[in-house]
Protein backbone atom coordinates (compact mmCIF):
# COMPACT_ATOMS: atom_id res chain seq x y z
CA UNK A 1 0.00 0.00 0.00
CA UNK A 2 1.13 3.14 -1.05
CA UNK A 3 2.35 5.92 1.72
CA UNK A 4 -0.04 9.13 1.91
CA UNK A 5 1.54 12.28 0.86
CA UNK A 6 2.15 14.85 3.75
CA UNK A 7 -0.13 18.32 2.95
CA UNK A 8 3.36 19.44 2.32
CA UNK A 9 4.37 16.66 -0.57
CA UNK A 10 1.10 17.44 -1.71
CA UNK A 11 1.23 21.11 -2.56
CA UNK A 12 5.33 20.06 -3.34
CA UNK A 13 3.89 17.71 -6.00
CA UNK A 14 1.43 20.27 -7.46
CA UNK A 15 3.64 22.76 -7.85
CA UNK A 16 6.44 21.04 -9.76
CA UNK A 17 3.69 19.89 -11.84
CA UNK A 18 2.02 23.49 -12.25
CA UNK A 19 3.02 24.82 -15.49
CA UNK A 20 1.31 28.96 -15.41
CA UNK A 21 2.87 32.06 -17.02
CA UNK A 22 2.82 33.27 -13.75
CA UNK A 23 4.07 30.62 -12.03
CA UNK A 24 6.59 32.92 -9.86
CA UNK A 25 4.15 35.28 -8.90
CA UNK A 26 2.25 32.28 -7.57
CA UNK A 27 5.55 31.36 -5.87
CA UNK A 28 6.33 34.43 -4.36
CA UNK A 29 2.49 34.94 -2.83
CA UNK A 30 2.79 31.28 -1.56
CA UNK A 31 5.49 32.98 0.34
CA UNK A 32 4.00 36.14 1.61
CA UNK A 33 1.46 33.74 3.25
CA UNK A 34 2.91 31.70 4.87
CA UNK A 35 5.43 33.81 6.26
CA UNK A 36 2.64 36.14 7.67
CA UNK A 37 2.27 33.94 10.36
CA UNK A 38 3.65 30.96 11.71
CA UNK A 39 0.07 29.91 12.32
CA UNK A 40 -0.84 29.43 8.59
CA UNK A 41 -0.75 25.96 7.42
CA UNK A 42 -0.91 24.80 3.37
CA UNK A 43 -2.67 22.22 1.47
CA UNK A 44 -4.15 21.35 -1.50
CA UNK A 45 -7.85 22.44 -1.52
CA UNK A 46 -9.72 22.83 -5.05
CA UNK A 47 -7.20 21.53 -7.02
CA UNK A 48 -5.01 24.40 -5.60
CA UNK A 49 -2.67 25.97 -2.83
CA UNK A 50 -4.90 26.59 0.14
CA UNK A 51 -3.81 28.17 3.87
CA UNK A 52 -5.46 27.62 7.03
CA UNK A 53 -5.44 27.94 10.73
CA UNK A 54 -8.17 25.88 12.49
CA UNK A 55 -10.64 27.27 9.62
CA UNK A 56 -10.02 27.54 5.86
CA UNK A 57 -8.70 30.94 4.90
CA UNK A 58 -7.61 31.87 1.91
CA UNK A 59 -7.12 29.27 -1.77
CA UNK A 60 -5.97 30.35 -5.30
CA UNK A 61 -8.31 30.54 -7.49
CA UNK A 62 -7.88 27.81 -10.07
CA UNK A 63 -4.36 28.61 -12.04
CA UNK A 64 -5.33 26.47 -15.12
CA UNK A 65 -8.54 29.05 -16.05
CA UNK A 66 -6.64 32.19 -15.89
CA UNK A 67 -3.10 32.55 -17.37
CA UNK A 68 -3.09 36.21 -17.04
CA UNK A 69 -3.65 36.86 -13.58
CA UNK A 70 -3.45 35.34 -10.00
CA UNK A 71 -6.81 35.36 -8.29
CA UNK A 72 -7.08 34.75 -4.11
CA UNK A 73 -10.16 33.86 -2.81
CA UNK A 74 -10.15 34.75 0.74
CA UNK A 75 -12.98 32.66 2.09
CA UNK A 76 -13.16 33.19 5.65
CA UNK A 77 -16.20 34.96 7.10
CA UNK A 78 -14.16 37.37 8.95
CA UNK A 79 -12.91 38.98 5.29
CA UNK A 80 -15.93 40.62 4.90
CA UNK A 81 -15.52 43.08 8.18
CA UNK A 82 -11.95 44.31 6.79
CA UNK A 83 -12.21 47.04 4.85
CA UNK A 84 -9.31 47.04 1.98
CA UNK A 85 -8.45 48.35 -2.00
CA UNK A 86 -7.22 44.94 -2.53
CA UNK A 87 -10.50 43.12 -1.23
CA UNK A 88 -12.95 42.85 -4.67
CA UNK A 89 -16.28 41.69 -4.90
CA UNK A 90 -19.00 41.99 -2.68
CA UNK A 91 -19.84 38.51 -1.74
CA UNK A 92 -21.59 37.55 1.43
CA UNK A 93 -18.57 35.14 3.28
CA UNK A 94 -15.90 35.97 0.84
CA UNK A 95 -13.99 38.39 -0.89
CA UNK A 96 -11.07 38.34 -4.06
CA UNK A 97 -7.68 39.92 -4.89
CA UNK A 98 -6.16 39.23 -8.12
CA UNK A 99 -2.77 39.97 -9.07
CA UNK A 100 -1.51 40.85 -12.36
CA UNK A 101 2.05 41.34 -11.87
CA UNK A 102 5.12 40.56 -9.32
CA UNK A 103 5.14 44.49 -9.21
CA UNK A 104 1.55 43.91 -8.37
CA UNK A 105 2.72 40.84 -5.62
CA UNK A 106 4.90 42.93 -4.07
CA UNK A 107 3.34 46.31 -3.69
CA UNK A 108 0.72 44.45 -1.87
CA UNK A 109 2.56 42.19 0.03
CA UNK A 110 2.21 43.97 3.52
CA UNK A 111 -1.65 44.53 3.08
CA UNK A 112 -2.31 40.75 2.16
CA UNK A 113 0.04 40.29 5.52
CA UNK A 114 -2.68 42.38 7.68
CA UNK A 115 -5.51 40.89 6.05
CA UNK A 116 -4.41 37.37 6.72
CA UNK A 117 -3.36 38.44 10.19
CA UNK A 118 -6.79 39.78 11.11
CA UNK A 119 -8.36 36.88 9.81
CA UNK A 120 -6.40 34.67 12.68
CA UNK A 121 -7.19 37.06 14.96
CA UNK A 122 -10.92 37.10 14.35
CA UNK A 123 -10.23 33.32 14.34
CA UNK A 124 -8.98 33.27 17.96
CA UNK A 125 -11.46 35.64 19.59
CA UNK A 126 -14.36 33.28 17.92
CA UNK A 127 -17.72 35.08 16.91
Amino acid sequence: MAKKQTDAEQVAQYMTALEHPMKAEIEVLRAIIREANPKISERIKWNAPSYYYREDIVTFGPPGRITDEIMLVIHHPAVVSLASAILEGNYKDRRLITFKSMAAVEQHRETLSGILNSIIAAIETGP
